[in-house]
């Protein structure tokens, strides 16, 4: 089963109607699109203008500072470029292209857009189930970072989930009604899989979905019933996952770190860790390590996966720190969050990356003021963060918006969407992929 938009009938998929269409079908949202910010990048385009306004010579250029999908550079547009007619295809020759050709074309096609493109025909309607197309999509890169957003609706308790596409600058609904009501905590996403978790009852359990293809699986119960700090690994390579277990979820017991095997289809038992009372979210798993923070010390632990020995990792925490997160980025990069300041005048919030070698953390930025103010207008008002590939996002409590900070462009955003405000909504980064299987 997989979730897209009514399929409808037509008998020759390369019409020039159609065509004409996939090529414009960047210009409006459609039913199942709204559109980020209200709008986007200025258009300059003939096409775009209303009746009334005034035309401009030819000759006359101006720069405009555009940001197309994300892009910072200036762009030379000409206001009265005449535009160029539809090109006349034949379709006759369009409806011969090869079918692996077909298949790789489509594979470069931003995953959101696939589901519009299903209602061209019924030979487009079926590509999800070709066994071309998903192998050419596996090769293809990523189409880039998006954030997850669910809830459960309070009166209803219908999952709700939406999407924001960080290169198309779009917000996407997709339907999680496949869930069982048990699954209300989002643990987290990676490579294309989803991962929840809740109580069935008194019984712990956690699955596996992956939210493009609507399917889904309930893994295998834990060897101790209790809730507990989840995180989730994909290889591609090896195209498996791990779904690692820590302590109790609210840091007031200490179990044996559990780890699920998507090859073996069952959870193994690891060491306990030698040190108690641990922060909820403060964990972070650059593989094959998992760091975990500490309260009693204050301190950082970390257990290697492929050693199976917890070690203390003996580097301070910074002065005056009053909440941290621990965030994994590429390349075994590991940053702090946190907030710092006694008083509520002075306070800012900094990010730090641990330097392996010296063993310390070594600051690398500071929120400016005006992002620090937006954001938490209140010293006490709490506030989470969590990151993927060097991105890191800023959320607080009844704001209706996010903070986005990009570690290697040095560049700070706002992420608009009335999503992020409820108070019950868990959000994280996912990156849609039609390949991600769940088994």
């Amino acid at each position: 089963m997989v979730v897209g938009i009514e399929v409808g009938e037509s008998s020759n998929c390369w019409s020039r109607d159609l065509m004409t269409q996939l090529v414009r079908m960047g210009e409006d949202g459609g039913r199942q699109v709204s559109y980020f910010g209200g709008g986007g990048s200025r258009n300059t385009s003939p096409i775009g203008q209303r009746v009334g306004s005034r035309n401009v010579s030819p000759s006359k250029q101006k720069v405009i500072k555009t940001k197309p999908r994300g892009l910072d550079e200036e762009t030379m547009t000409k206001s009265a470029k005449t535009p160029h007619p539809d090109v006349q295809m034949e379709d006759n020759i369009w409806a011969m292209l090869p079918e692996d050709l077909l298949n790789e074309i489509l594979a470069w096609v931003p995953p959101f857009m696939i589901f519009r493109l299903r209602s061209v025909c019924k030979r487009w309607n079926s590509i999800l189930l070709d066994n071309g197309f998903l192998k050419f999509h596996s090769q293809v890169p990523s189409h880039g970072p998006c954030l997850l957003t669910f809830w459960k609706n309070s009166q209803s308790q219908t999952p709700q989930c939406s999407v924001f596409s960080l290169p198309l600058k779009q917000w996407y609904r997709i339907p999680f009604t496949f869930l069982p009501q048990w699954a209300i905590w989002l643990v987290g996403s990676s490579g294309g899989l989803v991962c929840f978790s809740g109580l069935d009852g008194s019984t712990f359990k956690t699955l596996i979905c992956n939210p493009l293809t609507q399917t889904c699986r309930i893994l295998p119960s834990m060897h101790y019933n209790q809730q507990r700090l989840l995180t989730m690994v994909v290889d591609r390579k090896e195209k498996s996952f791990k779904i690692i277990a820590a302590n109790d979820l609210y840091g007031d017991q200490s179990f044996p770190i559990e780890v699920y095997d998507s090859k073996l289809n069952r959870w193994s038992l690891h060491q306990k860790m030698p040190t108690a009372n641990l922060c909820s979210s403060k964990m972070a798993f650059c593989n094959p390590r998992l760091y975990l923070e500490t309260l009693s010390p204050l301190g950082l632990m970390m257990y290697g996966l492929d050693t199976g020995y917890w070690e203390h990792i003996p580097a301070k925490f910074p002065r005056s720190l009053l909440d941290g997160y621990l965030i994994s980025g590429t390349k075994k990069r590991l940053f702090l969050v946190g907030r710092v300041g006694l008083y509520s005048t002075l306070q800012s919030m900094k990010i730090w990356e641990l330097d392996h070698v010296k063993v310390m953390w070594v600051e690398i930025t500071r929120m400016p003021s005006r992002y620090f103010r937006a954001l938490l207008r209140l010293s006490a008002e709490r506030f989470e963060c969590f990151g993927q590939n060097n991105l890191i996002l800023f959320t607080s409590w009844n704001q209706g918006k996010g903070l986005l900070y990009d570690v290697d462009k040095k560049v700070w955003s706002w992420i608009m969407g009335c999503a992020l405000q409820l108070y019950n909504s868990r959000v994280c980064f996912y990156e849609p992929r039609f390949d991600a299987s769940i088994y």
